[in-house]
């Protein structure tokens, strides 16, 4: 899918030149199929860590302390004038070795994942004292606001998904909801310097009330999103065949892909995706309903919160339920720093599948030994 709608300006009017087996070999051989092929790696690797090795390490011994420190830092460091890399007027990537490469990566991407195993590993070792607020919420609000901070100055909608997938889980963890009240006027208070600090998302919000009264700038892009999913129909005009991604329907192959789904694949292959979706988070669940450790749970619960509601927020923004923000369809829209992380993740969720199993094993050979 992300070919197809690359190939709305860069394949335009080559394809006869390079003929089929190069356009094949292209295809092959370009950045999509080897962060495909990375994103699988990754995730058969993730899938045979010991999850709860992590939550069993204790203090700095613990490898997840140095993680979260490295991922804020590296998110810190895009703040920093020349360390990052700009597209669209945005600073969140840093480069990998020299600039000429081409090769960057998303720290935000990292720090939405990594909070969620720090999160997950707080409740369960506080398990007894989250429903007192100093010792038991304070520590990971603190921890949430710094990560928060330093990814909404560049990234608004990543932000708030990672403060909401946090808060899902804090609940889930034990927390009351009273004490998650008094933090709300500095949530709002966040959002609202947020809003300030970049003016193109006031344009955003009042594009959203009514995108027709701007339609060459500020609704431009509302506009299209949905022109792109009306013209789609029930089975779409094609693969490949997509009218919008010529040129009229901006970030096309990242942030509006799902447009590009539906203006060529219909009704019928937007619910497709949106169908394996729910079968994803389905198989999660049945995964995390098993796990009998409260750290298992929770990084599972926090794994599927992420994937379904950064998926739910992705289309609502594509058929302008939602104001626009610069958030990614999982697995679909390019990017591979997203692609690799989301496998990873759920490669941690099949690894507690993998350990549910082994200890169901062991609790059934332990029952076969005990004497009559």
């Amino acid at each position: 899918m992300v070919t197809s709608a690359a190939s709305g300006v860069g394949g335009a009017g080559h394809t006869g030149d390079v003929g089929l087996v190069g356009g094949v070999l292209g295809v092959l051989t370009g950045r999509t199929v080897i962060y495909a092929v990375l994103a699988v790696a990754v995730m058969l690797a993730a899938s045979r860590i010991n999850v709860r090795q992590l939550f069993a390490a204790r203090g700095w011994t613990n490898p997840l302390a140095v993680i979260v420190v490295g991922a804020l830092a590296l998110a810190a460091l895009t703040l920093v004038p020349g360390m990052g890399r700009s597209v669209n007027g945005a600073s969140r990537w840093l480069y990998l070795g020299p600039k000429s490469w081409g090769l960057s990566f998303q720290p935000s991407e990292m720090v939405k994942w990594v909070m969620v195993l720090a999160v997950a590993w707080w409740c369960a070792r506080r398990r007894g004292l989250m429903h007192r607020f100093r010792f038991g919420l304070f520590p990971p609000m603190i921890l949430l606001g710094t990560a928060c901070l330093i990814v909404v100055v560049e990234d608004l909608g990543t932000a708030a998904l990672i403060g909401l997938v946090a808060v899902c889980m804090l609940i889930a963890g034990g927390a009351r909801l009273k004490h998650l009240a008094w933090t709300l006027p500095i949530g709002a208070l966040g959002l609202a310097a947020a809003l300030i600090h970049s003016p193109y998302r006031i344009k955003r919000l009042t594009a959203f009330w009514d995108p027709w009264a701007d339609p060459a700038g500020a609704g431009y892009h509302p506009i299209q999103s949905m022109l792109a999913v009306s013209q789609g129909g029930l089975t779409g005009r094609g693969l490949g065949n997509g009218i919008q991604k010529f040129g009229y329907l901006p970030e096309d192959t990242t942030d509006f892909i799902f447009a590009v789904i539906c203006e060529e694949l219909g009704l019928a292959g937007a619910a497709l995706v949106v169908g394996l979706y729910m079968v994803i988070l389905w198989i999660g669940l049945g995964i995390v309903r098993d796990c009998k450790d409260t750290f298992g749970r929770l990084v599972g619960l926090g794994v599927l919160l992420t994937v379904g509601l950064q998926a739910a927020i992705n289309i609502a923004v594509v058929v302008a339920v939602v104001p626009t923000k610069g958030i990614a369809l999982p697995l679909i829209s390019s990017g591979g720093t997203g692609w690799i992380m989301t496998a990873f993740a759920l490669g941690l969720v099949a690894a507690l599948d993998n350990a549910n199993y082994l200890q169901a094993e062991d609790e059934l050979e332990g029952l076969l030994l005990e004497p009559a």
